[in-house]
């Protein structure tokens, strides 16, 4: 059996009554860019600083190559570490920033310049050694900590929300530095955000996290189209779910009776189930198709438009169904529809069978 790069073995982190993180199981790749995506409180920070040193976990081990890191003070774990804020030194130059951790190492001098030389060409900013972080923009003064931390050739990276100080355009542009220096490195990098398009942009791999667990481990795809729980549906892309009851179950298949009586049938659902439980039927926005005439039986249900948005590529319609309830659909540019209704008018929704997914309310 093959030792794993580095695995995290059930940390859990208790602060009096509270649990921070509870069991938190994961396997990672040499090389895998992977992201911890959670909103604010969910344990994905705080299994970052386990894993830098910074906490200690309450019960659980870490091992890189197989071996346990936690009793390996923070400094000589020779793991990179990228915070929200840059950290810089602000008496000090760039290039002496960037030379701090090879200078705590005690490494030659030529060897030291010949590092920061080659980290700065990495980030693309090669000449600004001399130059203070005071006169650097924000997404410089960022990519300067993110050479820092890559200077000493370290086996993990780890990056804590290292772009939500800085703005929209700003941030997608490091996005890409980041996916492109993780390309030409190789560096296994764990990364923390809360923002979902940031996720899926970035990384092989995303651990979804809820509550001090990890709810699902998937890519962006795998996530967006087969998400475990009613939590990753609703937090990976935008969803609707419309409220109903259990008719049927049969296996991990179910039918929704919805409050107008309509039925949608055949469709996966979580949680298990028993019939007459709440549950909701969960549709992608760009999934559901828009039309004047019903569809099949058990895949369509009457609606009124309730408000049009043109965003260009796309046109948003708000819906809404027979028992008060609010959903919205996507065209794409072009559709048949788009410029052809207005508010008030009643259409319906229909939906494949396969793209359709029910969550049994617990």
């Amino acid at each position: 059996m093959t030792t794993p790069y580095l695995h995290i073995d059930g940390i859990r982190k208790v602060y009096g009554e509270v649990v921070a993180t509870d069991h938190v199981e994961l396997t990672i790749g040499e090389s895998e860019f992977l992201t911890f995506l959670g909103p604010s409180g969910s344990g994905k920070s705080t299994t970052l600083y386990i894993l830098a040193g910074f906490q200690d976990p309450t019960a659980g081990d870490i091992r890189l190559r197989g071996q346990s890191i936690l009793r390996i003070p923070s400094h000589k774990r020779q793991i990179g570490m990228v915070f929200q804020r840059y950290t810089l030194f602000p008496h000090l130059s760039v290039g002496e920033n960037v030379a701090f951790p090879l200078r705590v190492r005690r490494m030659g001098r030529a060897e030291i310049e010949e590092k920061v030389r080659n980290a700065l060409a990495l980030v693309r900013l090669s000449g600004f050694e001399d130059r203070m972080p005071s006169a650097m923009s924000g997404g410089q003064q960022q990519r300067v900590a993110l050479a820092r931390a890559l200077v000493y050739d370290p086996p993990v990276l780890l990056m804590d929300e290292p772009l939500s100080a800085l703005d929209k355009k700003l941030r997608e542009e490091i996005q890409l530095e980041i996916r492109r220096i993780h390309q030409e490195t190789g560096v296994t990098i764990l990364y923390v955000t809360h923002d979902q398009d940031e996720a899926l942009r970035l990384s092989d791999r995303i651990a979804v996290f809820n509550r001090g667990r990890i709810e699902q481990v998937g890519t962006g795809a795998e996530l967006y189209a087969g998400p475990a729980t009613r939590f990753v549906a609703d937090f990976i892309g935008d969803s609707a779910f419309l409220a109903g009851r259990l008719a049927t179950v049969s296996g991990n298949r179910a039918s929704l009776r919805f409050p107008d009586g309509t039925v949608a049938t055949d469709v996966p659902v979580h949680g298990g189930g028993t019939v007459d439980q709440e549950a909701e039927l969960m549709l992608r926005p760009e999934r559901i198709e828009l039309t004047r005439e019903p569809g099949p039986e058990g895949t369509t249900l009457p609606v009124t438009v309730q408000d049009i948005t043109f965003l260009g590529n796309n046109t948003t319609v708000v819906l809404r169904t027979g028992w008060q309830q609010e959903l919205s659909a996507r065209l794409s540019f072009g559709h048949p529809l788009v410029g052809g209704i207005g508010r008030g008018d009643n259409l319906h929704i229909r939906w494949q069978p396969d793209v359709a997914q029910a969550f049994a309310t617990p």
